[in-house]
């Protein structure tokens, strides 16, 4: 799987995201900033962002996918 269509899944899946995906083919890692976020928790953060590639993982075209950072643009600053 490329980064680019994970990036597209994520985006996809989550409102106003800024994504940025790094890898080797099979394991990858993730940074996504959006709005969304907001009045939620880590583990709630990480479960929104790994729900948008779920059927990949599943189906192990996604061996995995770790992330790095989910943050709220005001998080940022």
């Amino acid at each position: 799987m490329e980064t680019a269509k994970i990036e597209e899944l994520i985006r996809a899946g989550i409102a106003d995201a800024e994504v940025s995906v790094s890898g080797d083919g099979r394991h990858f890692e993730a940074t996504v900033v959006s709005p969304a976020f907001e009045g939620k928790s880590l583990i709630q953060r990480h479960r929104m962002v790994l729900d948008t590639v779920r059927s990949q993982i599943d189906s192990d075209e996604l061996h995995a996918l770790s992330i790095t950072s989910a943050k709220t643009p005001a998080e940022l600053s």
